[in-house]
């Protein structure tokens, strides 16, 4: 998908997996990876209809594989038909039903690749680089807003009655508002895309543990789900594990590994 600079492409390897954990009886999140565009939507718990939410989202989403590279706009524009189509659906309560959404995205800008990372919720991206995991989203969360202005603390918020209050979302016949960020494609970096099934039960060193001794994106995204519902899977789990193996300004091997049933692996070369 890159125009040629000394026949150096972009090589990605990911792998995504979603369980609906110990307590739920449905599963209602939604996934899509696949390049250049990667996904997790997770429908809002207490709410009819979550599962068919995500689902309408990440379908909307899926419309736009066809194309090499994403902007912002196109996002966008996806995420307010999911919100008409979720108007259509059956099964919602009279305040209506919504999801999450964060991911993803190969973006140009002023000729040159990047992520294009997007968020609308609490669920998260996060990027492994040198060892360092960075949190790339911010979460839309009561206890967000209390964590900027000081009110409390990291640890505070962990256990924070308000934990599951999101500020904002896909549906409830609103327009969508997703923050946007552009972040370099950095060889060897490793990338998470996740619903709050994961950060509920791992904390980012936990996260960072299994995304770093993780041979492949298909291992790193297998022991992350392990260890969340071995941590007790309270929620939904999904993941998806976006490994860049190689860019036009450096060259990486790409890792090998096995894969687990449930974990979908795939490798492209844009």
């Amino acid at each position: 998908m890159l125009p040629d600079r000394d026949g150096a492409r972009i090589t990605l390897s990911w792998s995504a997996a979603s369980d609906r954990g110990h307590r739920r009886a449905v599963n209602e999140d939604s996934l899509l990876a696949r390049a250049p565009i990667f996904a997790v939507a997770d429908g809002m718990g207490g709410h009819e209809a979550g599962d068919f939410a995500s689902a309408a989202v990440i379908t909307r989403l899926a419309e736009q594989l066809g194309r090499g590279f994403l902007d912002a706009g196109e996002i966008s524009d996806a995420l307010r038909a999911a919100v008409e189509d979720m108007t259509k659906g059956v099964g919602m309560t009279d305040l209506g039903t919504g999801t999450t959404v964060t991911g993803l995205a190969l973006t140009l800008h002023q000729g040159d690749a990047y992520w294009l990372v997007f968020n609308i919720g609490d669920s998260r991206v996060y990027q492994l680089q040198d060892e360092r995991l960075h949190q790339l989203t911010i979460d839309h969360s009561i206890v967000q807003q209390l964590l900027d202005r000081g009110l409390i603390t990291p640890s505070e918020a962990e256990v924070h009655p308000h934990a599951n209050v999101i500020t904002r979302a896909v549906g409830f016949n609103e327009d969508p508002v997703p923050d946007f960020w552009l972040i370099p494609i950095v060889a060897g970096s490793r990338l998470l895309v996740c619903s709050d099934g994961l950060t509920k039960e791992l904390t980012e060193h936990g996260i960072r543990h299994f995304l770093t001794i993780g041979t492949s994106a298909a291992d790193a995204a297998s022991r992350l789900m392990d260890a969340a519902l071995g941590n007790g899977g309270r929620d939904n789990v999904s993941v998806i594990v976006v490994d860049v193996l190689s860019t036009p300004e450096s060259a990486s091997k790409p890792r090998t590994g096995g894969e687990r049933s449930r974990a979908r692996s795939s490798a492209v070369t844009a």
